[in-house]
């Protein structure tokens, strides 16, 4: 599985990006608490083993830790508030000494801490999902079980209808709510727009599912293509993520419980 380094480089590249396309509303900040979990995070349980392994600890502390935390959600469940304490307080520190920049002024709070520890936990199994234990993890088989491999896959005339009519869709209604307009909200627009693809994604998703595990026997949903596999890990995994690195850029009054 990817070490140290991709972790953390893929987190903080992210970071930075968003540090540039939101003029620092994404600050310094942000960037190490996100990218910190994204590379440690999950992963405690292992560095756990590691530090401990010189007294004789090793298997009775690192590895019981490992088997609950090393898991994008249930890292968050168990640690995510604690954790959560602890850099809205290392945030504290860092303003009031100088010692890392932020453009509002202010320590990052409780909950948006929480919302970028969450992030790096998704962003951490984005990689380890792809390239662990060989290409064989049990959510990369999963991924190409949604997809047609017994031969050449044949074509349904149903599943041609429906997708290109859910792609129809999507794009005509995407240039709707697009259109020029005398007086427009481009944050209205971004909204409708993440709606509609979010809609579309879901239905899209329905159809695949079908196909896959209600008839009978199963149908290629999509030609050869894994795409229930596919939309629902990088929705999980990539857009959920960054998502929640979005969020956490709000003021705490903005943001829902």
């Amino acid at each position: 599985m990817p070490g140290p380094g991709p972790h953390m480089m893929y987190a903080l590249a992210t970071g930075q990006a968003l540090m540039n396309i939101s003029n620092g509303r994404f600050s310094p900040h942000h960037c190490i608490v996100y990218a910190l979990n994204a590379f440690f995070g999950p992963d405690i349980g292992s560095f756990a083993e590691w530090l401990t392994s010189t007294i004789g600890l090793a298997g009775l502390f690192g590895s019981s830790v490992e088997s609950f935390v090393h898991d994008p959600f249930f890292y968050v469940l168990i640690l995510g508030f604690p954790l959560s304490l602890l850099y809205n307080r290392v945030s504290q520190i860092f303003i009031s000494k100088g010692y890392l920049d932020s453009i509002s002024g202010v320590a990052l709070t409780v909950q948006q801490c929480f919302l970028l520890i969450s992030a790096g936990s998704l962003s951490h199994f984005f990689l380890d999902h792809l390239f662990e234990e060989n290409g064989h993890s049990t959510m990369y088989t999963w991924i190409l079980s949604t997809g047609w491999w017994k031969g050449r896959a044949p074509v349904n005339p149903d599943a041609v209808v429906v997708i290109g009519l859910l792609c129809t869709c999507l794009i005509v209604g995407f240039i709707r709510i697009n259109r020029i307009k005398p007086e427009k909200s481009i944050r209205k627009q971004s909204v409708n727009s993440a709606k509609l693809i979010i809609a579309i994604a879901s239905l899209y998703c329905l159809w695949c599912a079908s196909q896959i595990y209600l008839v009978n026997p199963p149908r290629p949903a999509v030609g050869e293509e894994a795409d229930l596999g596919v939309i629902l890990f990088m929705a999980i995994y990539f857009f959920l993520p960054h998502s929640l690195c979005i969020l956490s850029m709000h003021p705490p009054e903005r943001l829902p419980l």
